[in-house]
């Protein structure tokens, strides 16, 4: 080897020594964010965003909300210094995840700080604490019963926090908060004889445990009530904090204006192909809702064999025989008083992988709400969104992900946007086709995603009260009122989530029409679909960007 050779090995060596160096440096940052965010991270009643959490109590004290501004400075100046220009795509994406999950954070902190404007959130750091831990299907053992009544020995110290944190709140959010925890003191008595039975728990600390919960609460709740008067009207979060969300956080290449037309021209979609249908079959009997819950479950069941059967023949996906089912189960009864708290799903976690994903139901009725109605007629929409191929069969596969970084996720961005993805996707390969009415339902469903875009900007511009996004929904969906106020509540105290369904299938749209043009016949379905959903964790801005190896605006603009 000449001189000129061996000069130019050894500055060789030296840059893959460096790169290698940041690159492990990632893997360590990354290593040590998730660890913290599953310490710290709040709890929220979005289905999807639930993690494997240690046990122990929360603390929402001004002190703490100070070290976690420390914490993430410090995991920011860490990221920041990393130079990842020079690697490989799949890498940089690792790179920009962990920008945008501590964007995510800094949202969470500073830009819509819930923990200092909304009293609801304080409902999420409580009571969803506890329903969600009742959706891992018991009997709990030593640990878990332990767990179970630390969340709620933890509810008073919280609220005392809460009355030190919740300055001047919106009024529209007390008001919201006061009336989720209207006879708050029977429901949790409910819940507490109902537990005894499926828990290593003695009656008397239990006992003592939930009425000291209960005390709190309905001081917290009154105390809400007494303030009322006092308090501010306005609730939207403003152009900027939206802005920074879509830019930073979703990864998202629009203005709010552009969401808006996005959004429109799909709700016009939607009501046209749903004239379409309801003219096509209007001589065709309509749907009956199931006799009882033994066989709407059973049915269910049935449905997901079906469907997974389904997927295999026709290519559109891989579906691997470790994946376990996603079931309907009967709603416990220690479940059922704090429903309201918490998404009543669990699609298992990363140590559960060999566990069956559940819905959790109460009997069928056809004064159910929209989307139970809907259900309780045909299976399979919910089936398709939520379980296989939806989320359960979705988070699954990320969580097998060979790339540690990617098995974890920290908005429902593009999870909710895959989910949403696979109802049309199933109905345009013919899944329905044995169903005409069963394919009004999805059109149905996709107006009121598509209407979702629009109350969720103008909420968070000021463009929409609660009230009036409630009563938009109901008409337009058209739904029942009280599904819409839900639904109007959680998109004003949570911006940026609604739009994610309609956003992030648009997104998957583009990016599989763009895949089948760069690669002509070579194009193959499943290989598109296996990869969007293996990497389903991250959004799909970085997902195209890896895929097509193509920049695109939002990526260039992001740190």
């Amino acid at each position: 080897m000449n001189h000129f050779c061996a000069a130019l090995f050894l500055s060789w060596l030296v840059l893959f020594a460096g790169s290698q160096t940041q690159a492990d440096s990632l893997d360590k940052l990354a290593d040590d964010f998730w660890a913290w965010r599953a310490e710290y991270a709040p709890f929220t009643g979005d289905d999807v965003n639930r993690l494997e959490r240690p046990g122990g109590t929360r603390d929402w004290s001004q002190a703490s909300i100070e070290t976690r501004r420390k914490d993430l400075a410090a995991l920011e100046a860490r990221w920041k210094k990393i130079d990842a220009s020079g690697w490989p795509i799949p890498k940089q994406v690792d790179y920009k995840l962990i920008g945008s999950a501590l964007a995510r954070v800094h949202w969470e902190l500073e830009v819509n700080p819930r923990w200092k404007r909304d009293p609801n959130f304080y409902i999420e750091q409580t009571l969803t604490p506890i329903a969600e831990a009742l959706t891992v299907p018991a009997p709990y053992d030593e640990a878990r019963s332990r767990e179970i009544l630390t969340r709620i020995d933890n509810i008073p110290s919280i609220l005392e926090q809460a009355e030190e944190n919740l300055a001047n709140p919106p009024a529209p959010f007390a008001s919201v908060a006061a009336q989720a925890l209207e006879n708050i003191r029977p429901r949790l008595q409910r819940m507490d004889k109902a537990l005894l039975r499926s828990t290593t728990l003695k009656e008397r600390e239990l006992n003592g445990s939930v009425e000291r919960a209960t005390d709190a609460l309905e001081h917290f709740r009154k105390r809400l009530q007494d303030k009322l008067p006092s308090l501010p009207a306005e609730t939207a979060l403003g152009r900027d904090a939206y802005i920074f969300f879509l830019k930073n956080v979703a990864l998202m290449p629009y203005l709010p204006e552009e969401l808006l037309a996005m959004g429109q021209q799909e709700w016009n979609r939607a009501v046209a192909f749903e004239a379409y249908e309801k003219n096509r079959n209007k001589d065709v009997p309509p749907l009956k809702i199931a006799g009882n819950i033994h066989n709407w479950i059973k049915e269910a069941a049935g449905k997901e064999l079906s469907i997974r059967k389904f997927l295999q023949n026709r290519g559109n996906l891989a579906v691997p025989d470790w994946v376990q089912h996603f079931m309907l189960q009967p709603m416990p009864e220690y479940l059922r008083p704090v429903q309201d708290f918490a998404s009543m799903v669990d699609f298992t976690s990363p140590s559960r992988l060999k566990n069956n994903g559940s819905r959790y139901v109460t009997e069928p009725s056809p004064k159910a709400g929209y989307f139970f109605r809907a259900t309780a007629q045909d299976p399979r929409p919910l089936t398709v969104h939520e379980g296989i191929p939806g989320h359960y069969f979705q988070l699954c596969l990320s969580w097998k992900h060979e790339d540690p970084i990617r098995r974890h996720y920290y908005d429902s961005g593009a999870n909710e946007g895959i989910g949403f993805y696979a109802e049309e996707m199933m109905l345009q390969a013919g899944l329905f086709d044995d169903s005409p009415h069963t394919r009004e339902i999805i059109y149905n469903f996709m107006r009121l995603r598509a209407l979702r875009v629009e109350v969720d900007v103008k909420l968070a511009l000021g463009e929409f009260t609660l009230e009036q996004a409630a009563k938009y929904l109901q008409e337009k969906v058209p739904m029942d009122s009280e599904t819409a106020r839900q639904e109007a509540i959680a998109f004003s105290t949570g911006p940026g989530q609604a739009i994610t369904y309609q956003i992030g299938k648009l997104q998957i749209v583009n990016f599989l029409a763009e895949a089948r043009m760069q690669q002509g016949e070579n194009f193959n379905l499943r290989a598109f679909h296996d990869f969007v959903w293996k990497n389903g964790n991250v959004p799909i801005a970085l997902q195209k960007w890896e895929y097509l190896g193509r920049d695109s605006p939002v990526i260039s603009n992001n740190n």
